[in-house]
């Protein structure tokens, strides 16, 4: 069954993602991401042909997640401002309680979030029937978000536009 958009979902869902910008975004330190050593993919190697990810509007914890995966993957990674970051999200299926800030195409999946390279690792090398994987919201301490990591960051797995279960915890 297809989601019918009706304008006032249009809102909603487009004022989340303004809002999530804004609020995450906004306090964001520069430099380095926070994310504990362990978190941080060194001990993957984690080798791809490109990576495109889509910016929210002045965001700057969108470049640095840019910078963080530039860091800590193998390969190019092109990062753009689309006039539209909610249509981006609805074309790549990106359920809307899974939303954050930036949207990232690794090979054949969305990575929607501050997800650490180890759980974009794990999705390459096991291949799952699933289209994405999204770490919600902007949780401190994730990667380049300031902050410190102060609870479990809980990555989703979603499909069709619809939010699955818990796909790795880290």
């Amino acid at each position: 069954m297809t989601a019918q958009l009706t304008r006032r979902g249009f809102l909603v869902t487009g004022g989340g993602v303004v809002a999530l910008g804004s609020a995450g975004c906004v306090g964001s330190p520069g430099g380095r991401d926070s994310v504990d050593a362990g978190d941080g993919g060194a001990e993957h190697d984690l080798s791809v042909s490109d990576i495109k990810q889509y910016n929210s509007p002045g965001c700057r914890c969108c470049e640095q997640y840019a910078s963080y995966l530039r860091e800590n993957v193998s390969g190019d990674v092109l990062d753009t401002v689309p006039e539209d970051i909610a249509t981006v999200k609805r074309e790549h299926g990106v359920p809307p309680d899974l939303q954050s800030c930036h949207t990232t195409v690794v090979e054949d999946y969305v990575v929607e979030g501050h997800v650490p390279v180890p759980a974009i690792a794990t999705l390459l090398e096991t291949s799952p029937s699933i289209d994405g994987i999204a770490l919600p919201g902007m949780p401190a301490g994730s990667p380049g978000m300031g902050g410190d990591k102060s609870e479990t960051f809980v990555i989703r797995e979603f499909t069709d536009g619809e939010a699955g279960g818990t796909y790795v915890e880290y």
